[in-house]
Order: C-alpha cells, then sequence, then structure tokens
C-alpha cells in the first residue's frame, strides 16, 4: 500500500508558499490508517517500548493506537495550561517568538523506554522539546516515529541523537 497516496497536498495553506501535508484521509480509510499503525508497531516491538509519547494533537492521533496495539501506556505533552495535574515545561524557539511545552511529572518513570510519535517531523523543535521533557523525568527515548517527514526543513539535525522512522518523506 503507497501510504502516500492518502496524503492531501494543499497548496498555499496556511499561508502562500507552504504546501501542507494533511493526514486526514489515511486517517478517514480504514484500511491506510491500519497500515501506518502498523508499519510503526513493527518497529517499536524490537525496541521493547514501555510507554508511547506524543505532542498535541495528531501526536495523540499517531500515538495511541500504537500505544494500544503495543500494550502500553501513552502520555500526552501539552501546551501550557491544558494538563490539569503537576507538569513539568520546556519553552522553546519558533521561527516567529517560543511556546511552551508540559507533561504530566508522574508520566514517565525513571528508566522507562519511550516512543515519541508525531504526525509530521518538520523543523523538529517540537520534538526536541518533547525529549526533553521525557529525559528531564528520567525516561530514556529509544525511537521517535512519523508519518511524514519534510527534508527541506531539516527538522532530523535536531533529534539526530535519537533514532528515527520516518513512513513518508517530501
Amino acid at each position: 500500500m503507497n501510504l502516500k497516496d492518502y496524503i492531501a497536498s494543499i497548496p498555499d495553506y496556511p499561508e502562500k508558499g507552504i504546501v501542507f501535508r494533511d493526514i486526514s484521509p489515511l486517517m478517514a480509510n480504514g484500511d491506510a490508517y491500519r497500515e501506518a499503525t502498523k508499519q510503526i508497531v513493527d518497529y517499536a516491538k524490537e525496541k521493547r517500548i514501555d510507554m508511547v509519547v506524543g505532542p498535541e494533537a495528531r501526536g495523540f492521533i499517531v500515538g495511541c493506537p500504537v500505544a494500544y496495539e503495543l500494550g502500553v501506556g501513552f502520555a500526552p505533552v501539552r501546551k501550557k495550561g491544558k494538563l490539569p495535574r503537576e507538569t513539568i515545561e520546556v519553552t522553546y524557539d519558533l521561527e516567529y517568538g517560543t511556546d511552551t511545552l508540559t507533561i504530566h511529572k508522574d508520566a514517565i518513570l525513571p528508566g522507562q523506554r519511550v516512543l515519541i510519535c508525531d504526525d509530521l517531523l518538520a523543523t523538529g523543535g517540537t520534538i526536541q522539546a518533547t525529549t526533553q521533557l521525557v529525559e528531564e523525568l528520567g525516561g530514556v527515548v529509544v525511537g521517535c516515529a512519523f508519518l511524514i517527514e519534510l527534508l527541506d526543513l531539516h527538522g532530523r539535525d535536531k533529534i539526530s541523537n535519537y533514532e528515527i522512522v520516518t513512513l513518508m518523506d517530501y
């Protein structure tokens, strides 16, 4: 199955010159969504994963079915103010400004082997911040899995210390 057949390319969204890669058609097709999940699960099985972590919101869409299939838990990474219990946070740079991500302080136990999942690896800032959160809690990031990688944005450079798997690249 060619998963790229289930990715919609939207030119000039959200601004002129950007081609937005929309995973909605992949999610809407049960066979394609199952196949994408299966490919990430197959990668993760040899990693002896204890926990899957995903940044909001599309990291939930990718990470939750992977965690379910692996029989492990899922921990959400969210923007500041969105998690109800005690959190830790990391602030990171965006193209224009900064953003802050948080995780519950008890989401990861020291030594847990963590797979980080998201829909897209672009500039790498969100995933770099997510790895910092996991490691601050004592987790061991054993891999990062993405549906799509945008090669021209060189996001891989920011997380080059981690094993990375992507199902599609543009």
